[in-house]
Formats: C-alpha cells, structure tokens, sequence
C-alpha cells in the first residue's frame, strides 16, 4: 500500500490508534530525602521502633540477669550488633546447612563480641585488659581482624556488663562495632611516627569518634558504613573498597591534605571506590566526613538490604553528582580540586623493621591469620614493656606494629616475638596470607578457614622451598580465604582469593571448597590501581586439594611469567589452561 493510499483512507475512515504502553511505575527506593522517612521493610521498621543504641540498658539491667533465653527475638538479632554482638555458630553444623537452616537453628547461645579499635591504637595496658577479658569470659579466643578489631568468641550475656566495665575503664568499647552504623575507623598503623608521613591522621580519627560514634542521629544509616584514614605514602589502609577514604596527598599549592575516595565494598557485588577530585584539608575533613556520612543517610537505599551500601548510590549518581550535592547540600562551600596520591613506594603491611621519625623502630610482626589467644596478648603485653615499648597498632592485615623499640632492643624483641608465634621475618605465604572467622563461628560460613589457611601456609613453605632458595618465588603473594560469598577476607582484591562453597564429588556427597579468583589487588608498591581478580568457568577447588593447586599455579607463573611480570599481572593475561 502506497502513503497517498493510506492518507485515503485514513480521510474515510477513522484508524483506531493503540493505547500508548505505560511502564509500571518505579518502586521507591526507601530514600529519607525523596520518598520519605515510612520505612519500606521490617528492617527499618524496628530500627525505627527503637534506635540500635537503646538495647545496651536492656543488657544490662535485663538480659545479663536473666539470661539468654530472655532476650527478645529483634534485639538478639538486630540491635545487639549496635554493640558488637552477634550470636556465633553453633558447633557441629556442616556447611551444607547453612543455606538451609534459620538463623535460630544455627546460632548457640554465646556470642562473638567485636572490640573496637579506631586506628588501630592500643597501649600495653589496653592490650593486657582485652587479654584477661578473653581468659576469663572468652575460653581464651582472640582474632585480630582485617579492619583492625579484635574478636572474641563465646561471650556469655551474663558477662558482657563486666566486659564493658573493663573496656571502657582503659578507653576502649563496643559501640557500633557491627550494625547499620559507621562502624571502626580504619587508620594508618604508622601514624604520627612514620618519617616519611604526609599528613598524620590521628586528630582526625579522635575527633570523627569522640564527636560521630555513638551519636543517634547517625545510629540509623541504610546499611553498614565503613571509613579509612590514612596520610601515609604507602596507601596503608586498603581505601579503595571502604565506604569513605581520605588518602594522604600533597597539594602544589595548599599543602599537605587528603584525597577523598566515596562508594567501595566488596561482598557479593564488589565495587571499587571512586576519587571525588577534590583536595580536602585537615581543618575541614571532619566536616566532609560526617557530609557524606549524611548523604548515605538521607539518600542510601533502604528498600531493599541487598542495594543499601553506599556503592549502589555512588554507582548511579558518579563522583560529579556525589560531589554536586556533597557541596551544595551538606558543606555549603565548594572544595578545590585535587591530586591524585603517587603510586605507594613500599608495602602497606609495614611488615619487618623500619626507623620511626624520632630514631627509634617499629616492628612489623604478623601471627598466623590474625589467630591468637587471650594468654598471648597478656604475654604479650608484658614481653613489650621489658623491652620499653607500651604503644602498638593492630593493622587491616590481620597483623601487629609493635612501636618505639631502641634499636639495641630490636633483635631482642623479635626473638622473643617468635616464641608468641609473631614473625618479623616471615615466609612470603605467612605474610601474605588472610582469613575470615569461618564456619568455626560464624553462622553464614560453608567451609572452615583458619585452620584451612594454617595447613596451607605450612605445606606451601615446606613444597616451594626450593623456589625460595633459588629467590624465584615472587617477593609477595596474597593468598585471602573466605568460608563463604560475603567476602570478609577480600577475596576479590588478592593474588589469589577463595571464595566458600560446597562442590559436588563423584560420590554425590559434597565436600567443602573454594571458587578460584586470581589477579586482583588494591594499589601497593607493585601496582599502581587496584583491580578485581578474574574467574575461569569451572575452576574449584577442594579444601584438601588446595595446597596442591596454589602450588601449581604458583610454579606455573614462575615456569612461564615474564620477566618483571607480577603474579596478578600474569594470572589477568594467562589462558586459561595455565591456571587450572
């Protein structure tokens, strides 16, 4: 049919035209600033009911005097993490359950109890304090963590009153050490003592947590917020995956000051955080910090748990929108642009010994995936103030920094050291490698962790020995183990991270193991940007083929990686054929 046919026939006859299609309406994202504060799921409706912080005067006067079977459902599963509580794992419970089980079937009636340490800051006295806390109410457990807490495992209800006595008689507490809340401040283990500092962040750390935590107005944010501070040149404080970064920087007009970082997190959804482009000076970052702490509050997601962090807003708004409503909105005034931090020129594990700027030593020391005991840190603690040093810093590498050591004390102190299982001279896999709690305590793991990692740091030290003696073996490699998807240990920023699973076995009864990822890791002395690891279809891994397999794959790289080729380097490039 020809237009002028048409045109025709449409002057005779009326075509019926079709109704216009409507797209459903979108569903609210639960944002307080555009849909309004009514909350969208039962999650926010009881931390509406009752702000988090309101459940520690029902501990104490309730719930440690009559105990666990007292405590209301909501407050064991919800508020109790507004102090650092969560219930563990109980015993006996395989892997395969976890997906299959409800939370009451899996927990027991003892908790995992967070200690927070903003910066990572510790006396002596405050380290001996948590040691005897741990002997006496916690069967001796003790983990340093990758976001440099300590944690222990099975804490009582009755006990925890008496627990916060001891903390907070020494300046230490729980408070909003887990929960939807701007949980530990991440902070450089070299502030105020390293000599080549750019800017030390200390002020910064006390002031965000004398004046924000604990705070209700901040006590009910979408999900968990997470912050990293750091101002020295080695990017100490793996900022590219928090929440909120501030990275030590040199402006060439204003001085020294920060790079701000917004939006990263791993999990299931992993998301590397973006630089702002803006120069953010030590006056006024305490007030960029709690800016963008509000827009998460007033603008994060909150209908549905799974899109509530920080990076699904980041990722639909970009850094210039994100810095548009930070000014404009929250500072009312405009920040100056700003450098980009160099590329770190020494490891950010600040591992071994190194000169601090008032002539004495820091020593680096790492324990064995953050794993050690109450008795150890009273040991410890006692060990540290022979030799005239009552400072140290926990790290988010599940290690030590023991500060101001006189040099005629150092070699001393590391022998003894070692006799605490904390190496300063540690095999590249002992270094390099961490882990999360796992199914030991924790109620989503699949696999066990901690003993996993052990088993595999001491076979790889005694099968590639050969390649330490001829210095093939690559100067680092990180090994990172999680028991389950919700990547706690970073799998998806190491050399080679494993991710929990059960695998199926030619029997049909499955076995725990681990999704393979290679290549990733965030900026360090060996690479200038921070990158995810790669997958390959099928590559899984049991937990009794994982030493053979990391083996493998290392001597591999070694046999056929190219000359000043970094391991993640090769493991991006290589078929796949090469890394099975």
């Amino acid at each position: 049919m020809t237009d002028t046919a048409v045109a025709g026939a449409s002057a005779d006859t009326a075509v019926p035209s079709r109704p216009a299609r409507t797209r459903p309406a979108a569903k609210p994202h639960g944002q307080w600033k555009v849909d309004g504060t009514t909350p969208l799921n039962a999650n926010e409706t009881w931390k509406q009911d009752d702000n988090g912080l309101n459940v520690r005067e029902r501990i104490e006067s309730v719930y440690s005097k009559e105990g666990f079977d007292s405590i209301d459902g909501t407050d064991l599963h919800g508020r109790f993490r507004w102090w650092g509580l969560y219930t563990q794992r109980k015993p006996g419970i395989d892997g395969g359950k976890t997906a299959t089980l409800e939370p009451h079937e899996l927990e027991d009636k003892y908790f995992m109890l967070r200690v927070r340490i903003d910066g990572g800051a510790l006396t002596t006295e405050q380290l001996r304090v948590i040691g005897q806390i741990s002997v006496d109410f916690a069967r001796g457990s003790a983990d340093l963590t990758d976001r440099q807490n300590i944690q222990l495992h099975w804490i009582r209800v009755e006990d925890v009153p008496e627990i916060w006595r001891r903390l907070e008689s020494i300046g230490l507490s729980t408070t909003e050490a887990c929960g939807d809340v701007p949980r530990v401040i991440l902070g450089s283990p070299v502030a105020g003592i390293a000599k080549d500092e750019i800017i030390d962040p200390t002020p910064l750390i006390h002031e965000l947590a004398e004046r924000f935590i604990g705070d209700p107005e901040l006590a009910n944010l979408p999900r968990k917020y997470k912050t990293a501070i750091t101002g020295h040149p080695s990017q100490d404080v793996v900022h590219e995956i928090n929440d909120f970064a501030l990275v030590g920087v040199v402006h060439p007009e204003l001085g020294a000051g920060y790079d701000l970082w917004v939006g990263g997190g791993l999990s299931t959804n992993p998301r590397l955080a973006e630089r702002l482009g803006v120069f953010v000076s030590a006056d006024v970052a305490a007030e960029v910090w709690l800016g963008v702490t509000s827009i998460f509050r007033d603008y994060g997601y909150r209908r549905m748990r799974t899109k509530a962090r920080l990076k699904f807003l980041m990722n639909d708004w970009g850094p210039a929108k994100f810095r548009q409503i930070l000014e404009d909105e929250y500072l009312g005034f405009k920040l100056p642009d700003g450098p980009a931090a160099p590329k770190p020129t020494s490891p950010g594990d600040h591992i071994g010994v190194h000169e601090q700027k008032d002539g004495k030593f820091f020593i680096g020391v790492t324990p064995t995936v953050g794993r050690t005991s109450g008795e150890a840190l009273v040991t410890l603690a006692d060990t540290l103030e022979k030799h005239g040093s009552y400072r140290l810093r926990t790290t988010p590498h599940q290690k030590l920094v023991i500060l101001d050591v006189a040099k005629d004390k150092v070699e001393p102190l590391i022998a003894e050291l070692d006799t605490l299982g904390l190496s300063a001279r540690p095999s590249v896999f002992r270094r390099g490698t961490i882990a999360c709690t796992g199914i030991e305590f924790c109620k989503l793991a699949i696999v066990e962790t901690k003993v996993t990692a052990a088993t595999a740091i001491a076979e790889l030290e005694r099968r590639l020995a050969d390649l330490v003696e001829t210095k093939q073996l690559p100067s680092a490699l990180s090994l990172h183990i999680n028991g389950c998807p919700n990547s706690c240990a970073r799998i998806q920023t190491a050399d080679i991270g494993l991710k929990g699973m059960m695998l199926p076995t030619p029997d049909g009864d499955p076995t725990p193991g681990f999704q393979v990822h290679l290549g990733g890791g965030l900026a360090n002395n060996e690479r200038e940007e921070a990158g995810l690891g790669r997958t390959v279809r099928g590559l899984k891994v049991t937990v009794e083929d994982l030493p053979d397999y990391v083996e493998r794959v290392v001597r591999k790289f070694v046999a056929v990686g190219a000359e000043g080729q970094t391991f993640a380097e090769w493991a991006h490039s290589a078929d796949e054929g090469d890394l099975q």
